[in-house]
């Protein structure tokens, strides 16, 4: 080991090149604007290895002779600069979305998406003490439909109907009636929009 020691000198702090390299610091980019110099076709590896070196070396000194250095709790801090490089992107910019008929609509009537408070699907109720959906399989739209007992009101009825069905009578007409609007307005669509 001793002997290793000896052979391997240490590798100079300086470094120097005809033409001198350029610093994105922002980016810790090195730019090495030289020829490669290779020696041999046998020391490749070793002349890509020592090209490495020096750039990296470069760079640390460059950072630390023009980077602020402060001294934190967390331990020793250098700040970067700003970014002077513009990277090029892959792809082009996506052109703008053209505006939709509903999002001319929504303008118009200060009509807002959800939150996301209100894209939650559960919501608290106080009599189980519980987090339920607002809607489907034991969801809170159907609270009071599995009563066993219901409070006779004085409506009219249709011969036959009970008025223990009356809350899901009505949330299937509900149903029933949106679809009738929503192919009323497909149609009026394929007509050209009236």
């Amino acid at each position: 080991m001793a002997d290793t020691a000896e052979k391997q000198a240490p590798l100079p702090v300086t470094v120097s090149k005809p033409t001198p390299y350029t610093f994105d610091l922002g980016l810790l980019l090195a730019a090495d604007p030289n020829p490669l110099s290779l020696s041999g076709s046998s020391n490749l590896e070793s002349d890509l290895a020592a090209t490495a070196r020096d750039g990296a070396q470069a760079l640390l000194n460059q950072l630390l002779s023009t980077c602020p250095i402060t001294d934190t709790p967390g331990g020793v801090l250098l700040s970067l600069p700003a970014i002077e490089t513009r990277l090029p992107r892959e792809k082009p910019l996506p052109p703008p979305k053209k505006e939709t008929t509903w999002s001319r609509f929504a303008a118009k009537k200060g009509i807002k998406p959800k939150t996301a408070e209100a894209r939650k699907k559960l919501v608290y109720d106080e009599a189980s003490g519980e987090w339920v959906p607002k809607w489907g399989y034991k969801g809170k739209n159907k609270e009071g439909e599995g009563d066993w007992i219901v409070e006779v009101d004085n409506k009219k009825r249709n011969e036959g109907e009970e008025q223990r069905g009356d809350g899901r009578r009505e949330r299937k007409e509900k149903i029933r009636r949106n679809e009738r609007l929503q192919r009323k307005n497909e149609k009026g669509q394929k007509r050209g929009g009236k």
